[in-house]
């Protein structure tokens, strides 16, 4: 959602550090708050006014009208603040039809005044502009404030002043006060523009000779805008509505909402309740309520919320499991049931999130058993096959009843089930299968031959003029009346024409953003509805250089152009009138604002969601300006079949095929959910011909377009001969058609429904899905609506349940008047399936070019070798540890991690001189890169040089476990001339023993079990040190040695376990990891010392040349 109520303390502090007027306002940051636990003493101490001056308390939870119930304590010292809360202070009341605790308290200074000098003003937003309410006489017995209070339109991008201050909203203020009243507007004004306000009152604003005094204030936000107030708001805090508690479940999945580029909510409201709910999409939770409520489950619905936007299976397991961890705290003596429905998904890869939620029952399915809990799924959408036989495996195995159905089955269908009301079927209809997508049996790559004989309803009688024959249109046959002003979008006439008919055959768009599982499936849907060319012209994508982006069409493989910037793009594509927003909700403005400058796009489409209010309604004016249709913000976009879709719209191919959106029907609909048009194509499909057009418009506030902006379209289109709206409670769109319905501007048969209708059953104030689901006064709820589109003659039924019978009905009468005669349907073409796609569903098989067994990579969590990363840092591995798992596959002893990460400090470096430091040295200062003058170092290691680990432990190991004694070994080394690796040093000696073996040498005596190996090198080094003192055992040896006792005797390998990984070199690579530190810091020690290139001297070179050819 985007307006969020804030406390009236978080509110005044807003007020009083950014507002800019000439006013004085007094009792700046003079309050207090109290709760429980406040130590009034530390109050006292932390406010010392409280002990001065007289005081006013009063509850700060979101309640309305708190004077007039009683809850404001006036005129008080302190001691009597405190004995006016003891009696409410954490003590249950009711207010309005909400119960609730009292346990937060606001306290201020008393402000003596006179009853003249109270006054009432208040900014809400609109689609138009920001409104500025004034009435001269404030306080509680302000009444009817719309009726009453003077109005200012301040219209969007437009500046307050002064002068329209006093003009049209002070005509009743005494002169003396008018001017410090209109600066602080003025600068309220500002303040509520600034810090993203969609609604502020104060009621009283007092104004007295000292200057003006903010008593009580309420006030909402735009929670969209954190990325733009952050600063100035800091981290705000929403408190619940009254009667409602703030649970910290709810808190939990706002955190992972806020972390996620998915929707999640949840809004508990009867925590015991038996009725408990998981619903994808917005549009689809707020229908599950209603039939909820509908069938009378209003007092055991447990929860409100929803998961939508494609989820991870992580995501979806931690919310599923919040959910399963909260029904199952308490019993309930019938049981429980937990409805997991949702709509057909338009792009959410179903069988994903029911994997997330599958682990969530198996972990609860004790508790799930325990509390006799009954799972309900229906779903559909991407995948949706594979989700719902994992969900109906789940149920075999755990044991738990759950009963899972697919599209064939309504939407809401489940809760008549779950609640009693409707038997359950034994065997429900398969549907036809994702795979469907079966390969043209002509073999071809030519754009097959159009898929349908004609339109269903062209050249036909026109609906207008032989409507439907139920009355309940209240239009008379044959009747038109031309579209009045209050039927243009928000009241206001474009400067340019807009088009009627936003998509054709031939349109062709341009794609915003790098989203190109949505143009794959743009490109399908054309190839399927017999289109020439394809409908993406060129993608947009900033991040970028200018390039190709290879897609299908149909068999065979195209490429598009991805334009680094918007300029380009339609430049060099003139015919382009469509452009198809993905911009995130932080670049989606300037993106919009920057299309709108070029002449040639007809319509936008914007998908983000989450574009604060006060953008969008700036798009939306410079949008009727230019004379351009805009489709969103948050939405899947609109369809139009057999000629173009935006986007995800329709979902993936097979429902495409399924819903028959591949050809025109003669049914158009406008819906707010973009899962809920998915829907509706789904049961337009089942009781109709078909759908000839469908728009989603979006579930923020104020979207782009409106429901009469697109019923009017559908009116003056001949192919539409009947036209459904699916509204929503919030706002006033709707009342618009029931004034086009009752003028005789709209004649066409409208069958609506409004949805919602569970919220006035609520006691408490519920916050849906969609930004403007919400009812502000009683003429936005869905209830309300829905009597008003029935007595203007729209068909509405008694419930969403009925909807497609209804819509069926109507049909029925359109064909039977000789409106609509359906056509002949021809099978459509038929496009193959890409290969990601058909791996996913498991269609087929290839081997991998890759296996790895030591990382995962691909889950919520990284793994090394089966233990997660968080529990690698948990443990406290350290290097050892995390080295033991990716190179043995093994959580090593302490011991072994601690010997592991020695080895690596011994062998980090040994100085500049050694091969591998020099080639390092003389790499760098030839100015090569890091990773050039690593490899040029590595490269050194060998037999030679560092790489005598494994060729040590492979030899005295032959010799030990051949069962050679120590001299045979070294007689039988030197009879076949072979030097004993390990055996040797340069400088160290058995009379200068070199340090790094001795300190290895006294922690494996102390930790190893057993070293046998090692003793035997020992025994080694003492004949071969008898002979020459610089023939000790050299770290490479000890290493090697020591290293195989480790895996033989450490208990986590097998004796041909060990053998394999000395064979493999798995020991030189501790040196290499080791010596690797060393070089990289030989590379930034000559980089720091800036020296320069490097020339070895003469004198340090012996020049031998053959004698014939010296001087």
């Amino acid at each position: 959602m985007s307006a969020k109520a804030i406390s009236e303390q978080t509110g005044k502090d807003f007020l009083y550090k950014y507002i800019c007027t000439s006013a004085a306002v007094q009792n700046r940051f003079r309050y207090a708050n109290v709760t429980a636990e406040t130590d009034f003493d530390r109050l006292a101490k932390e406010h010392p006014w409280l002990l001065t001056e007289r005081l006013v308390v009063k509850p700060d939870q979101l309640i309305k009208r708190r004077g007039k119930l009683g809850l404001v304590g006036v005129n008080l010292d302190l001691q009597g603040v405190k004995a006016w809360l003891k009696p409410r202070l954490m003590m249950e009341t009711t207010v309005g039809k909400a119960k609730g605790i009292l346990k937060n308290f606001l306290i201020e200074p008393f402000v003596a005044h006179k009853q003249e000098e109270e006054f009432y003003v208040c900014i809400y937003a609109s689609r138009e502009g920001d409104y500025v309410l004034f009435h001269h006489e404030g306080g509680v017995d302000v009444g009817d404030v719309d009726a009453k209070a003077q109005k200012l339109l301040v219209g969007v991008d437009e500046k307050i002043t002064e002068e329209a201050v006093q003009k049209q909203l002070l005509t009743h203020v005494p002169k003396d006060k008018k001017s410090v009243l209109a600066s602080f507007i003025v600068g309220l004004f500002n303040l509520y523009e600034e810090l993203f306000f969609t609604y502020l009152e104060i009621n009283p604003l007092v104004a007295t000779k000292d200057g003006v005094y903010v008593l009580d204030m309420a006030a909402k936000i735009d929670a969209t805008a954190d990325y733009l107030c952050k600063a100035k708001w800091g981290d705000v805090v929403f408190p619940p509505p009254f009667g409602r508690e703030a649970y910290p479940e709810e808190a939990y999945i706002a955190d992972l909402d806020a972390k996620s580029g998915a929707s999640l909510k949840l809004t508990l409201l009867n925590p015991r309740g038996r009725i408990w709910t998981m619903v994808a999409g917005g549009g689809s939770s707020v229908v599950y309520s209603d039939t909820i409520c509908d069938l009378g489950g209003v007092n055991e619905l447990a929860n409100y919320g929803e998961y939508s936007g494609a989820p991870s299976e992580q995501q979806t397991y931690d919310y599923a499991k919040t959910i399963l961890s909260l029904m199952t705290r308490e019993k309930h003596n019938e049981g429980k049931v937990l409805i997991i429905g949702g709509s057909i998904a338009n792009f959410t890869n179903v069988a994903a999130t029911f994997k997330g939620i599958v682990r969530a029952i198996r972990d609860y399915q004790v508790p799930l058993k325990e509390h006799e809990v009954t799972i309900f799924v229906r779903r559909g959408g991407p995948n949706y096959q594979e989700g719902l036989r994992v969900m109906g495996e789940v149920g075999k195995t755990t044991g738990i009843p759950i009963h899972v159905f697919g599209t064939e089955t309504h939407m809401t269908a489940i809760v008549g089930m779950a609640l009693g009301h409707r038997p359950i079927p034994t065997q429900p209809p398969v549907a036809a299968h994702t795979a469907n997508f079966l390969l043209n049996s002509s073999g071809g790559s030519s754009t097959p031959a159009s898929s349908r004989t004609a339109s269903f309803s062209d050249n036909k009688v026109s609906a207008t003029s032989s409507p439907a024959k139920k009355p309940k249109t209240g239009t008379p046959a044959g009747k038109k009346f031309k579209c009045t002003a209050t039927l243009t979008q928000s009241n206001r006439i474009p400067l340019h024409p807009k088009a009627t008919n936003l998509f054709a055959k031939h349109t062709k768009s341009l794609v915003w953003g790098m989203q190109t599982r949505a143009v794959q499936g743009m490109l399908d849907f054309d190839y399927v509805c017999s289109r020439d060319e394809p409908s993406v012209a060129a993608m947009v994508y900033p991040f970028t250089g200018d390039h190709k982006q290879k897609f299908y069409w149909g068999h065979k493989e195209i490429l598009v152009p991805v334009y680094k910037n918007m300029a380009d793009a339609m430049k060099k594509h003139p015919e382009v009138d469509v452009l198809i927003s993905f911009a995130s909700l932080r670049s989606a403005f300037d993106s919009t604002m920057e299309t709108m400058q070029y002449p040639q796009i007809h319509t936008i489409a914007i998908i983000a969601e989450g574009i604060p209010e006060a953008h969008t309604r700036k798009i939306i004016k410079r949008a009727d300006e230019k004379g351009i249709n805009i489709i969103g913000p948050a939405t899947v976009g609109g369809i139009k079949p057999g000629c173009f879709k935006i986007g995800n719209t329709g979902g993936m191919l097979d429902n495409i095929l399924a819903s028959k959106l591949y050809r025109p029907g003669s049914v158009a609909y406008v819906s707010r959910s973009g899962g809920m048009s998915n829907e509706l194509n789904n049961i337009i499909s089942r009781t109709t011909d078909g759908v000839f057009e469908g728009v989603a418009i979006g579930g923020d506030r104020y979207p782009g377009s409106v429901f009469t902006d697109h019923v009017l379209r559908y009116q003056d289109t001949p192919g539409v001969k009947m036209i459904v709206v699916l509204g929503e409670i919030g706002g006033m769109e709707e009342y618009k058609i029931c004034q086009g319905i009752k003028e005789g501007r709209i004649t066409k048969p409208v069958v609506s429904w409004c949805i919602g209708t569970c919220a006035t059953m609520f006691t408490s104030e519920v916050q849906f899905g969609h930004a403007g689901a919400c009812a502000n006064q009683a003429s936005e709820t869905a209830v309300a609506k829905n009597e008003a589109l029935k007595e203007a003659g729209a068909f509405v039924p008694k419930s969403f349940d009925e909807l497609g019978d209804l819509i069926k009905s109507v049909y029925d009468d359109l064909v039977g008047e000789g409106v609509i005669v359906p056509a002949a349907e021809v099978p459509p073409p038929t496009v193959p399936m890409d290969y990601s796609w058909a791996r996913e569903l498991g269609l087929i098989r290839k081997p991998a070019s890759f296996m790895t067994s030591i990382c995962d990579e691909r889950g919520q969590e990284l793994i090394y070798a089966g233990m997660p990363i968080t529990e690698v840092f948990k443990s406290e591995l350290g290097l050892g540890g995390t080295l033991g798992l990716l190179w043995f596959q093994r959580r090593l002893p302490r011991y072994a991690c601690q010997f592991i990460e020695m080895c690596l400090m011994v062998t980090a470096d040994h100085g500049p001189a050694v091969s591998g430091a020099h080639n390092t040295i003389v790499c760098a200062r030839a100015g090569k890169d890091l990773i050039s003058c690593l490899t040029s170092g590595l490269l050194t290691i060998g037999d030679r040089f560092g790489g005598a680990l494994d060729a040590a432990a492979k030899q005295f190991s032959k010799a030990f476990d051949g069962g050679m004694l120590p001299m045979e070994f070294v007689n039988k080394m030197k009879k076949e001339g072979n030097l004993i690796m390990g055996i040797g040093h340069r400088v160290k000696s058995i009379n200068n023993p070199d340090m790094r073996v001795q300190i290895l040498k006294d922690f494996v005596k102390l930790h190893f079990p057993a070293t046998q190996l090692l003793d035997y090198a020992l025994d080694v080094e003492k004949i071969t040190t008898s002979k020459k003192p610089n023939l000790i055992l050299n770290v490479d040896g000890f290493i090697g040695v020591a290293f195989t006792d480790l895996l033989r005797t450490c208990g986590g390998f097998t004796r041909d376990e060990a053998d394999e990984f000395v064979e493999i070199g798995a020991l030189n690579g501790i040196f290499v990891l080791g010596r690797s530190m060393g070089f990289i810091g030989h590379y930034l020690d000559q980089k720091r010392l800036k020296q320069g290139l490097y020339r070895h001297p003469w004198d340090d070179i012996s020049y031998v040349l053959p004698e014939h050819m010296s001087m």
